[in-house]
């Protein structure tokens, strides 16, 4: 099947469309369409314009409010809390993203929490926003139960992603961004669409019994990551962007692709550390490259959290973003009825 590549600017400008004909104001529009494209960009394609189809049907089921103006309140000098309202958690992600780092700036950290938001793409994204303005950052999300406690065998909470960034001297954010699953929610999907065997250890079925056939990957259970360690890295995601913000907590946050019963209402949380601060922001890129400079050092095949990514951007910025002959036909067919159409694509190459 044939790959197109496009220029981020095209990619952007066709989602912008799709989400402007479908009601979103123009400017959320164009933050959700980058932050969407964003994952695209550093090879993230799971997450980025592969869910637009899924977006889409829920915004037609009225279960995303595109026209939905998140609400703030202020909760001392350096917190808050949005409620999202329901609309595409791009943005309010953005947004969260944004206050913590304008709190940041007056008290020296900022702690924002978001409610009644949707699937919000991938937390690196937020975490470049917030060290390109020389925050330390943390962005949590919670999301539709899919996991087991540890040695339990009924999904209690979602994949729960966990992402901590650092800002870098030439501005390629460190970037730890991670489920605190053993697999990723869009890893699983990606083999049951796929037909991939599925590894042994991640996941179970009602009776505890390890499933492998990525047919029945969608009737299992996840296994939390490295055991009791990665539930518990999943209940502190749970308890700031569920509990903490007021939001839905556990089997309240459905399912984006699975559950039309009503909107999604993720939560997210978000930090942002000045590190201004602390140090002059040399200092602590001088004190950064001494540390990832012992870890180069340390032989074998090392790499940074992010460093993939980055050789993604470079190259797809280079050669364009591709996209896949199957999703290209799919934002095709939610696109016609919006009378959007696909820009030229830069390339096209050969085979997936």
């Amino acid at each position: 099947m044939t790959t197109a590549r496009y220029t981020q600017k095209d990619l952007a400008g066709f989602v912008t469309d799709v989400l402007v004909a479908l009601g979103n104001p123009v400017e959320m529009a164009r933050i959700n369409a980058d932050v969407l494209v964003w994952s695209d960009l550093v090879g993230r394609h799971n997450h980025g314009v592969i869910r637009l189809p899924a977006l889409v049907a829920r915004v037609r089921k009225g279960l995303i409010d595109l026209g939905a103006e998140p609400e703030l309140t202020a909760l001392s000098p350096g917190t808050e809390r949005i409620d999202a309202r329901h609309g595409l958690g791009q943005y309010a992600g953005h947004l969260g993203a944004a206050r913590a780092i304008a709190l940041a700036r007056d008290t020296g950290i900022g702690a924002v929490g978001v409610c009644n938001s949707n699937y919000y793409g991938i937390g690196a994204c937020y975490l470049h926003q917030m060290a390109l303005e020389g925050m330390i950052g943390v962005a949590l999300s919670s999301s539709a139960p899919k996991v087991a406690a540890h040695r339990g065998r009924d999904p209690v909470m979602g994949t729960n992603p966990l992402a901590f960034g650092v800002p870098m001297p030439d501005e390629r954010t460190l970037m730890v961004d991670m489920s605190t699953a053993g697999l990723a929610g869009s890893t699983v999907r990606e083999h049951a669409e796929k037909g991939w065997p599925l590894p042994e250890g991640f996941l179970i079925d009602k009776t505890g019994a390890p499933v492998t056939d990525p047919a029945l990957a969608s009737k299992a259970t996840l296994l939390p990551a490295a055991g009791a360690k990665g539930f518990g890295l999943g209940l502190m995601v749970e308890v700031l962007s569920g509990v903490l913000t007021g939001g839905a907590i556990s089997h309240q946050v459905l399912s984006i692709y699975n559950d039309f019963s009503g909107p999604a209402r993720s939560g997210h949380f978000f930090v942002a550390l000045d590190v201004r601060r602390w140090m002059p922001m040399e200092d602590f890129h001088d004190r950064m490259r001494f540390l990832t400079g012992v870890i180069a050092a340390a032989g074998g095949d090392t790499r940074l959290p992010g460093e993939s990514r980055w050789r993604a951007a470079e190259e797809n910025t280079r050669a364009g973003i591709p996209v896949a002959g199957d999703v290209m036909e799919r934002l095709r067919d939610h696109a016609s009825d919006l009378g959007v159409a696909l820009p030229p694509p830069r390339a096209v190459a050969g085979v997936d």
